[in-house]
């Protein structure tokens, strides 16, 4: 045997093992791509219900936010609805209560001073002061 046909043999015995890791990785490759397409497949399979629930509450939540708006918006009718009572009684009996209190206010006011010796006047630093202004302010809250 010569050189040239030791080295053949060394070249034919590499090439050989080189296949068979070639092969090997061919293999694995394969189980590989089996393994991504039935876990595709899987996915596919699942996801057309999910899209569908989804859909199907997308749909109710639009009927819900339809039904919420028309709420709103008698909600918003009820109340102009209440301010323009609301003004429309403050200005029709408002002003003539304001005036039936203040009337019965000085009547009782005027019957409790009725009995009652008069008040002497204060001087303040040489100045008569009116009586209304001698008792400080009063409670308004406060009953006479």
């Amino acid at each position: 045997m010569s050189g040239g046909e030791v080295a053949g043999i060394i070249v034919a015995v590499f090439w050989a093992i080189l296949v068979s890791f070639l092969a090997l990785a061919l293999v694995r490759l394969a189980q590989t791509l089996k393994a991504t397409t039935k876990m595709v497949a899987e996915v596919s399979e699942q996801a057309v219900p999910l899209l569908a629930d989804a859909s199907a509450t997308v749909r109710s939540a639009h009927t819900q936010l339809a039904r919420v708006d028309a709420i709103a918006s008698d909600v918003q009718e009820v109340t102009a609805n209440a301010s323009a009572l609301s003004s429309t009684v403050s200005s029709a009996f408002g002003g003539p209560l304001v005036k039936v209190a203040a009337f019965g206010y000085g009547v009782r006011r005027a019957i409790g001073k009725k009995g009652a010796p008069p008040e002497p006047k204060r001087t303040v630093v040489g100045r008569t002061l009116p009586a209304a202004r001698r008792g400080g302010r009063r409670n308004r809250r406060s009953k006479d």
